[in-house]
């Protein structure tokens, strides 16, 4: 395990300082769920939820989230984002899962990013349902594969098997 990067020998809170790091292709995948009631998803795939198209403006709404994490995350490094991608599908009759995939070249990842991105269109995907069904859960935003960089490549070991349906 390494060690925290973020704190200084005294440890005050630090910006890590990734001018020496090498510029490369950095990718970022992550993932997380919606939970709601069948008749909600319903409402989201037949496209009938009165504020529009629920999935097209949560994919907005993530792509818009990720250019601005550096606003959002403290001491994240401002990243010139090459490509930010959401897709959506439905692996069965409760659930929106949710796909994230970021990329830049630079010095530094983009995994919250990508994280930031489906945290956002989830929350999205609440907010437009939220007046016909106010039980929903947003769950498991999680990273599932980084590419890029000194630490390498790392894909999550443990997946939910519906994150291979088709996307949308």
């Amino acid at each position: 395990m390494g060690e925290l990067t973020h704190f200084d020998a005294q440890g005050k809170s630090c910006m890590v300082n990734v001018g020496s790091k090498e510029i490369t292709v950095r990718t970022a995948r992550a993932s997380g769920r919606v939970r709601m009631q069948a008749a909600t998803l319903a409402m989201i795939r037949d496209r009938t939820v009165s504020k529009g198209d629920v999935l097209e403006v949560a994919r907005l709404a993530g792509i818009m989230a990720a250019k601005r994490t550096a606003d959002l995350i403290p001491l994240c490094h401002q990243l010139p984002l090459d490509s930010v991608s959401l897709d959506f599908n439905f692996p069965d009759n409760e659930h929106v899962a949710l796909v994230a995939t970021a990329r830049a070249t630079a010095r530094t990842g983009v995994e919250m990013e990508a994280l930031v991105a489906v945290s956002v269109a989830a929350l999205t995907i609440y907010d437009m349902c939220k007046a016909v069904d106010r039980g929903m859960e947003v769950e498991c935003v999680l990273l599932e594969e980084k590419q890029g960089g000194q630490s390498g490549h790392y894909v999550r070991s443990v997946h939910f098997p519906e994150k291979n349906s088709g996307a949308l």
